[in-house]
């Protein structure tokens, strides 16, 4: 169990490389880097100033006069949040003067605030209270009756947290963090004098306002002005746990504060290495999910789907199971029967399931969801530069000059970033925006993107190689560094490629649909602005083009040097909480865990001689593999842990037809999804809140996931793979999952220094962790690729085959929306919907005009392979020849309509290009329609 409150510095941290400076306050002398403020400089010493307007999330402000102190030779009663540290000064924090002013400061404070602390949400943990006593405030010379804001407004619009105007101190806390911290900018301090208050952007409410419900204002306010609903209805917490949140690739550090064992906020964690204290709407207040009624406690199993489900112990279930897979490949041969691990699920839960499939199973055949979104990711980044993984920890953008930001949407899919990346463009980095929409960052409050390139989708690596050609055909390429960091040959046979006037941004400017002098721009701009860094999504990844891609966007960063250091680099945005976890554990079919080829001898040879089991040398079936062999009869059972593939996957129909054609479907998972409905054995899952384990971030950060509850299934997931696969013929069995970790970590080099001991004492480390380095790797490849020299790889553009035809004219391509998480079997079960009810399909103006689509109509999407209806939203944000939606809700089952293609390398579908057309309809979705 954690601390309930982190230490609060009052003003944030300066560069540890700066110049020291030695002071003295009250007698004591202590030495800072230059820059710190004295209340810092105080607090270090172990003298707590008073304070309001302060916090070490925050720059100072000094507005509330608490934290005035005397300093020799000095005039007045400076504040000491403001004041920087000299050599030499000697500071007096608390003498009879300063007593004096500070209780007089108080007394205002508190004749205009409720004096109803008994009852306040915030009593025990309001600072207002606290400065109440340090000060030592005995009575109010002012009174009560005189003029006051006790019958302002409450605001309960947001779900999730209200505001309570009568209680607010006007220390501009929650204005600052929502502009420092989050980069919204939703809230002002309007009026002037007496009638000065917050406001949410000219809003009636919070919830009409532009806010984002990141949490960072509540979790700057000192009073219970801004305050979680959860605290009003609970009560304050009495003990925290530290865990990771189970949203996106960002991998937030979460404090879980408790009665019991009941959560009653999540809080972020101020030294968590990923989000350094900020959060997003999902992690700090979509965690009701885990507890929500329509969770599946025990196992279910039936003989056939049409059957109803029946309730039973887990022996039976997995005795059941057992039963099934062995008469299966018994009549069908040991390759007939697979499974599919979990980006969702710890990395000890991933591996003990691989190992379950590769040593009882007996094959190859794993898979994870990875396949469907970046292992073109994990491909092209081994080819080119020897690992399959991004190249930085997330506070390199801060040292960033050029963004360049492709296929991804941060502001939506990974919010906590963003923010970081928002506030870097805010201190004068430039940034590119490769996108067909006109997304966020493209014009946002105080940022806005230098170069909009709006590629048509399926023009990724035709723009690519466009760039490259500028940089190489105008002499922009970093010559030194290719030619000590990079490969000759082929460095000379990728520079005379690309410079093939072929490639020029004018010749293809008819297929990127971006003018060439746009392009030009860009490409000057990302080769001589500085420090150039590479964020991309699933815009590059899922394409038939998409490993192409990404070993394109490793070309560009060697030939310019923009590799290797901070501030560079090339970085995918990963989307699930531990995507990157579940590819580094082998949950590839041709990979054993750290990305092992299954053919080598040697690696095969140690896992075999650590499992006591003879392993497949053949690559198994990845999942449309497995997909395609259970409609030809040849694959009869699959184990499906924590994934909604029949939501999830491209071509619905084509996936739920092979379901139904299996003998055995096990699901594993926390609700009855609809990937269930064709499974003939339910496994109930656990919560990230019950789960002991780890997860692995999009910058390889190894987070610990601890429990602050009990498993509700009275089993952890990793146990019961370990008891299938005992079941199975093969007895595997872990006293905790720290010793699964230490087995990940004997077998896996990149792992080779992880440990649950090192990981609850440095916090968090980045793979490589090794005795090379013992406290991780934040920037890869800074002496040297991990191949050794970098790989220039020939990108040459092969258009989709899925063309807008006169049936199909349009392109569909999709994406997330902030408020909802992937197939939304989360966000969907808490107060999120609030924002985010039902998919819908935005179209630009010209292209609903053509067919009489108005804003607010039901529509109908097809494509060749199936409809769904869903409501039309018209905006010029979508260029002509373009639609998009989400995929949250499965009543719309955007992938209905997706088709087959895949990418050339990794089967990654093409969800970003679709043919489709759209006309108006009364219809409802067919859905919508069975469920009424």
């Amino acid at each position: 169990m954690g601390l309930l409150k982190e230490t609060d510095y009052g003003t944030p941290a300066r560069a540890a490389a700066a110049h020291a400076v030695t002071l003295e306050i009250d007698g004591i002398a202590v030495t800072v880097p230059g820059g710190t403020s004295v209340m810092r400089a105080a607090m270090d010493a172990g003298v707590k100033v008073p304070k309001l307007c302060a916090t070490d999330s925050l720059e100072a402000f000094g507005s509330c006069r608490l934290c005035l102190v005397e300093i020799e030779g000095r005039k007045g009663t400076p504040a000491s949040c403001t004041t920087p540290v000299a050599p030499g000064m000697k500071v007096r924090t608390h003498t009879p003067r300063l007593a004096d002013l500070r209780r007089g400061v108080m007394e205002l404070y508190i004749s205009d605030h409720p004096l109803d602390c008994l009852t306040c949400a915030a009593n025990g943990d309001c600072e207002l209270q606290d400065m109440a006593g340090a000060v030592g405030l005995r009575e109010v010379r002012y009174g009560y009756s005189g003029q006051n804001h006790f019958d302002a407004v409450k605001d309960d619009s947001n779900p999730y947290f209200a505001f309570d105007p009568a209680k607010c101190i006007l220390c501009s806390r929650c204005v600052r963090a929502c502009e420092e911290v989050q980069g919204t900018f939703a809230l002002t301090l309007d009026g002037r004098g007496f009638e000065s208050q917050i406001a949410a952007g000219g809003f009636d409410s919070f919830l009409e306002s532009e806010c984002v419900s990141c949490g960072a204002c509540v979790q700057a306010c000192p009073t219970a002005t801004l305050i979680e609903k959860s605290v009003i209805d609970k009560g304050q917490p009495e003990h925290s746990v530290l865990t990771t949140c189970a949203y996106c690739g960002v991998g937030c550090s979460f404090k879980a504060e408790m009665q019991g064992n009941e959560v009653v906020r999540m809080v972020p964690q101020k030294d968590g290495g990923a989000n350094e204290g900020h959060s997003c709407v999902k992690g700090r207040f979509a965690w009701g999910y885990a507890t929500h009624d329509d969770r599946i406690l025990n196992p279910m199993i039936r003989d056939r789907i049409e059957d109803p489900w029946r309730e039973v112990s887990w022996d039976e279930a997995i005795a059941f199971t057992a039963d099934r897979m062995r008469a299966i490949q018994q009549q069908h041969g040991r390759g007939a029967i697979g499974g599919i691990t979990s980006s969702r699920c710890t990395n000890e839960e991933v591996y003990v399931v691989q190992k379950m499939i590769r040593a009882a199973f007996g094959n190859n055949n794993v898979d994870t969801c990875a396949r469907v979104c970046h292992s073109p990711t994990g491909y092209g980044l081994k080819q080119t530069f020897g690992t399959s993984a991004g190249t930085q920890d997330f506070r390199s953008v801060e040292k960033a000059d050029v963004i360049m930001v492709i296929g991804a949407n941060p502001t939506d899919g990974h919010p906590v970033f963003a923010s970081r990346m928002k506030k870097r463009l805010r201190q004068g980095a430039k940034l590119i925006v490769m996108d067909p929409r006109r997304i966020d960052l493209v014009d946002s409050p105080h940022v806005a993107a230098t170069c909009h390139l709006p590629l048509r989708p399926g023009a990724n690596v035709a723009m690519i190689n466009a760039l490259a050609h500028v940089v190489v055909t105008e002499g922009l390429a970093d010559t030194a560094f290719v030619a000590e960091r990079c490969e000759d040959d082929s460095f000379a046979h990728w520079a005379a490629f690309i410079a093939d006037p072929r490639h020029a941004p004018e010749a293809v400017a008819d297929i990127t649909g971006v003018a060439a002098p746009l392009v030009r721009e860009a490409a000057r701009l990302y080769a001589n602005g500085g420090n150039a860094a590479i964020y991309y999504g699933l815009g590059v990844t899922e394409h038939s083009q998409g490993s192409t891609m990404v070993m394109g966007l490793a070309n560009l960063a060697m030939a310019t040097g923009n590799i290797g250091r901070e501030g560079v680099g090339v970085n995918p945005l990963r989307g699930q909480n531990n995507v990157q976890g579940s590819c580094d554990m082998g949950s590839f079919p041709h990979e054993l865990p750290g990305y092992r080829h299954v053919s080598d001898d040697v690696t095969r040879g140690l896992f075999e001689a650590a499992w006591g089991a003879a392993l497949d040398p053949e690559p198994g079936l990845r999942i449309p593999n497995m997909l395609d062999a259970a409609l030809d009869g040849s694959f009869r059972a699959i184990f499906v842990q924590g994934e909604d593939i029949a939501q999830s996957d491209p071509n619905t129909q084509h996936v739920t037809a092979a379901l139904r054609a299996m003998d055995c479907v096990v699901v594993q998972d926390l609700f009855l999804n609809e990937t269930a409905a064709f499974a003939h054995v339910f496994l109930p899952g656990t919560s990230f809140l019950e789960k002991d384990g780890t997860f692995t971030n999009a910058e390889r950060r190894i987070n610990r996931v601890r429990p602050v509850m009990p498993s509700k299934t009275g089993l952890a997931e990793w146990e019961v793979a370990c008891r299938l696969s005992s079941a199975l013929g093969y007895p595997m069995h872990y006293a905790s999952s720290a010793e699964i970790m230490d087995e990940i970590a004997r077998l896996t080099p990149t792992f080779a220094g992880v440990s649950f001991e090192t990981l609850d004492r440095l916090g968090s480390v980045q793979w490589p962790c090794n005795e090379a380095a013992p406290e991780g790797t934040p920037i890869m490849h800074m002496d040297g690729f991990v191949r050794g020299k970098g790989h220039f790889v020939i990108t040459e553009f092969v258009a989709t085959q899925e063309r807008s035809t006169r049936m199909f004219p349009l392109i569909l391509t999709t994406g997330r929306i902030l408020s909802q998480y992937n197939v939304g079997a989360q966000t969907r079960r808490t107060d999120n919907v609030v924002w985010h009810r039902e998919d819908v399909l935005e179209l630009h103006p010209h292209d609903a005009e053509e067919r009489g689509i108005a804003d607010g109509d039901r529509v109908m999407l097809a494509s060749r392979k199936g409809t769904t209806t869903l409501h039309a939203v018209i905006t010029d944000r979508m260029p002509q020849g373009v639609v998009y939606t989400t995929f949250h809700y499965p009543v719309t089952g955007a992938n209905i309509v997706t088709t087959e293609f895949s990418d050339w390398a990794t089967n990654c579908p093409e969800y970003k290009v679709t043919a489709v057309q759209v006309t108006r309809t009364n219809l409802q979705a067919d859905a919508a329609a069975a469920a009424e």
